[in-house]
């Protein structure tokens, strides 16, 4: 996985926009963006934001994160640690580019191949819903 980092200061505390870039896996090619480095109110140190969708239920503005932890509740910590030293190697001026080691994968983590998807048994079919009038 790599880490690149696009400087942004619109809005005002905003300080990086990131996208996590993956190099091997069964998400080889794709990049999930979205997360963004800002500076905390204050001047106390810096936080990371997760790609998230904003809705609004009776006017009220709400948000719905789109990266959530399966199981283990700091798998977000250790992203937004990565993130947060990528960063900072890139305030120091080292490449654009930071490659992050690996996230240690839960031992129950399971990924289909194609194989394993095509030689998997069909689908139950789906009953027609009917009219709805």
């Amino acid at each position: 996985m790599q880490i690149k980092i696009t400087e942004s200061h619109t809005p005002p505390g905003k300080l990086a926009d990131v996208e996590l870039q993956f190099t091997d896996g069964p998400l080889q090619g794709l990049k999930l963006i979205g997360f963004s480095v800002w500076e905390r109110r204050g001047g106390g140190g810096r936080n990371v934001t997760f790609p998230a969708r904003q809705y609004a239920i009776n006017g009220e503005r709400r948000s719905f994160a789109l990266l959530r932890p399966v199981t283990d509740v700091h798998a977000q910590d250790r992203i937004r640690d990565l993130i947060l030293d990528a960063y900072a190697d890139h305030e120091r001026g080292d490449e654009n580019i930071a490659q992050a080691t690996p996230l240690p994968q839960a031992p129950d983590a399971t990924f289909r191949t194609d194989q394993e998807a095509i030689s998997a048994p069909p689908a139950p079919p789906v009953k027609p819903a009917g009219d709805l009038f």
